[in-house]
């Protein structure tokens, strides 16, 4: 489902994240800033003033200078993939998955689509009970759903033995961004569930944000996306709450950044602005 950026107001708040995440506050600074942070030795009008000599410097040593950061200007698209699955010791499982693609085209016009899959197996007769899923009622885990942040949190609550939880999100840049969603339903959401709903999954993209829920009788694990507002900063929140024994529960986030190839007369540019500004 392609649809044009002002239809579809997630797309746009992610977008400004994802500008957000590649860079620091300040993305672009005029060369008068730089020029004005040069050190007092070097200016051309105190009583000590001498000529300024310049050398050559090359890609290897501008290298290992540091500083460096990737421009908001220079990000032309993003891929968003989330993922959150859970396998149960009795062989029922819950996977939701989904990805949202910004791309820009040569007119500088960004589209956007999302693609969505939810699935569930269940291979007890009937639907899995607490009785067959190693979950234990004794036990509890809660109170992560309550954090409120501004960034990024991971929560992970476990009540139980031999269990493995994990959260992970990551960035990274490349020239070329593709979907890591394996379905090519083009839904903004998904829900499955077993025959009675113990085991539930669902996703969901909306101008609200994000959501990725897996509900079992061990637990829960969620993955929520927050845009930024008037009123908030954005968020990411990641949680996992295991009452159980044996699960295996995964969340898992990467924000893959579209960059524009740079020229080298840009490269040659920026290396000089960014190593003056390490001269102070």
């Amino acid at each position: 489902m392609n649809r044009n950026l002002s239809q579809c107001g997630i797309a746009a708040a992610l977008y400004a994240l994802a500008c957000a995440c590649s860079s620091s506050a300040c993305a672009a600074e005029s060369l008068a800033d730089t020029q004005a942070a040069v050190p007092a030795f070097l200016s051309a009008g105190g009583p000590e003033a001498q000529p300024v000599r310049c050398e050559p410097v090359g890609d290897d040593v501008l290298a290992h200078q540091t500083g460096k950061y990737a421009g908001s200007d220079m990000i032309s698209g993003f891929v968003l993939n989330v993922l959150s699955q859970w396998q149960l010791p009795n062989g029922a499982s819950a996977v939701a998955q989904g990805s949202l693609t910004v791309a820009q085209n040569a007119a500088n016009q960004l589209s956007a689509s999302v693609q969505t899959n939810v699935h569930v197996t269940d291979p007890v007769p009937g639907g899995t009970t607490a009785a067959n899923s190693g979950a234990t009622p004794n036990t509890s885990a809660s109170g992560g759903q309550n954090v409120s942040v501004n960034g990024v949190s991971q929560i992970t609550q476990v009540a139980g033995d031999g269990n493995v939880g994990s959260n992970a999100a990551t960035i990274d840049y490349s020239n070329s961004i593709t979907s890591g969603a394996n379905t090519s339903a083009n839904q903004p959401s998904a829900a499955a569930s077993n025959a009675n709903g113990t085991i539930k999954a669902g996703i969901a993209f909306g101008s609200n944000g994000i959501n990725v829920t897996l509900q079992t009788p061990a637990g829960i694990a969620t993955q929520n996306i927050l845009p930024s507002s008037t009123q908030q900063a954005g968020a990411i929140a990641q949680l996992l709450q295991i009452a159980g024994n044996n699960q295996q529960v995964a969340n898992q986030l990467q924000l893959s950044l579209q960059t524009q190839q740079l020229t080298a007369q840009m490269i040659r540019q920026v290396g000089v602005l960014q190593a003056l500004r390490n001269t102070h």
